[in-house]
């Protein structure tokens, strides 16, 4: 990380003053291990309801993204001579539901991606855009893929990426924790659950506070400065 620092990285965006949440794939066909793509995530599925919770009471926009297909998969393109697991991910089967343990409920919009980015392809970039969002926060599966590909999408759109690690899942721990430290360097900025729980409360405290989906205000105006990355202490 040190070397990050002194070639000029490791910068913070900070949180802005109007975020939504991205949930990023946590569907059954990836976290449940009885299919051929799924995995062991039960604590970062876990840790994401408790981000829920919290975005819910404080009134925030929450997005969730599921990747699935027609059964002739043509619209897969070439991912899916890369990751043929996919060929399981088919449109209105239970592989694609969102894991029922976050409990999606009516009003979170549910938007269908064909590829790794959230934002391609998808209406993902207006939804947030015309909700005055500047904050994404991102939780979801797998860091070193549809998150990684999200958070890079979401810093190109101008909103200020923002992942709390205890709500960002992968296969294997060297990928995610690899990845984690490159966004943390130049894309996103790595923060704590308690950190994002806290900034999403003290939202929720403000007085009149109305839901993302109505506030009428854009732009991404610089908010507060977060604490430092968990890489501060030498985590990485």
């Amino acid at each position: 990380r040190e070397q990050y620092r002194q070639s000029g990285m490791v910068g913070r965006v900070g949180f802005g003053t109007t975020p939504a949440i991205v949930v990023v794939d946590f569907i059954t066909g990836l976290t449940d291990p009885r299919y051929p793509l799924g995995a062991g995530m039960d604590a970062e599925v876990l840790a994401t309801r408790r981000l829920l919770d919290a975005g819910r009471a404080a009134g925030v926009l929450i997005v969730f993204m599921t990747v699935a297909y027609e059964p002739h998969l043509r619209d897969a393109g070439l991912f899916i001579k890369k990751a043929p697991g996919l060929r399981h991910q088919i449109l209105g089967t239970p592989a694609v539901a969102v894991d029922e343990r976050l409990a999606r409920e009516p009003g979170e919009p549910l938007l269908v991606k064909k590829f790794q980015s959230s934002f391609f392809g998808t209406p993902l970039a207006s939804i947030l855009t015309a909700a005055g969002v500047d904050t994404c926060i991102i939780a979801g599966c797998v860091t070193s893929g549809c998150v990684r590909a999200t958070a890079c999408d979401a810093m190109q759109h101008g909103f200020r990426a923002i992942l709390p690690v205890e709500c960002v899942a992968d296969r294997a721990p060297e990928p995610h924790w690899a990845n984690l430290l490159d966004m943390d360097s130049k894309i996103a900025d790595v923060v704590s659950l308690e950190e994002t729980i806290a900034y999403l409360a003290a939202l929720a405290a403000k007085p009149e506070r109305a839901p993302a989906v109505e506030e009428q205000s854009a732009g991404n105006g610089r908010g507060p400065r977060p604490a430092a990355g968990p890489w501060e202490d030498g985590d990485a």
